[in-house]
């Protein structure tokens, strides 16, 4: 009786209609920082590798910043930082923006960080003399990255690349907080919608998705990584 009263099982199984249409909305955020976090870190691990001391330090203190910021005060020093930055510079009000603007950003700001780390050491794996051996026979540096270089690091970083984009998928649940509604923002409005009841339930549901999600991407990444070893060792092959 103890464990009927305080968890029903049909409860959890319907939390799961309710829930799961919101999914598209934590997927479309994570997306975006992924994708704008990628661009960003690739440009941060270029700065890493280049001749400027300048820019190294500017990235490196970028990376070490986003490191040592906690992925909540993050979210709220964009949600709050970015509209007094934009009046009070620019005259420019962004209080009514959509609240998923200002998730992506945090996100794709942290994502930056830690893919401008995996970025360059990918990179600095392959063996230099590659590049300089294909420059040597006719290839500019940009063709040389992209046919030498860049697929051997795809490889060396996806692993990593996965990790992060799974991280990123579950710091993304903290965007409730700053009121955007996604899968865990609804699950929240649902438990707050029954006065707190059943909230065991709801969370367990979503754990679940979550779960499957992570095994999911973890597989995909694993296929990936197989498929492109076979062409990195052609590469090198040839």
């Amino acid at each position: 009786m103890f464990f009927e009263k305080y968890f029903d099982i049909d409860y959890l199984w319907g939390a799961f209609p309710q829930l799961l249409p919101y999914l598209k909305i934590t997927f479309a955020v994570a997306g975006l920082a992924v994708v704008f976090g990628t661009l960003l870190g690739l440009v941060l691990a270029f700065m890493k590798m280049g001749k400027s001391k300048i820019l190294q330090i500017v990235a490196h203190s970028y990376t070490t910043v986003m490191r040592c910021t906690p992925s909540i005060v993050l979210l709220f020093l964009v949600y709050y930082g970015v509209p007094f930055l934009s009046e009070a510079l620019f005259h420019i009000h962004l209080q009514d923006i959509y609240t998923g603007v200002f998730v992506v950003i945090a996100f794709s700001l942290q994502f930056a960080a830690m893919m401008s780390e995996v970025i360059r050491s990918a990179i600095q794996s392959i063996n230099k003399g590659q590049f300089e051996a294909a420059v040597s026979v006719g290839l500019t540096p940009w063709q040389a990255y992209r046919r030498i270089i860049f697929p051997q690091a795809i490889v060396v970083a996806l692993p990593n690349f996965g990790n992060g984009l799974i991280a990123i998928l579950q710091e993304g649940a903290l965007a409730y907080t700053i009121g955007f509604i996604d899968i865990v923002g609804k699950a929240n409005l649902i438990i707050s919608s029954n006065f707190n009841s059943h909230a065991l339930e709801i969370y367990i549901a979503l754990a679940i998705i979550y779960w499957v999600i992570s095994i999911v991407i973890e597989r995909v990444f694993d296929l990936l990584e197989k498929a492109f070893s076979k062409g990195s060792r052609s590469i090198k092959a040839s």
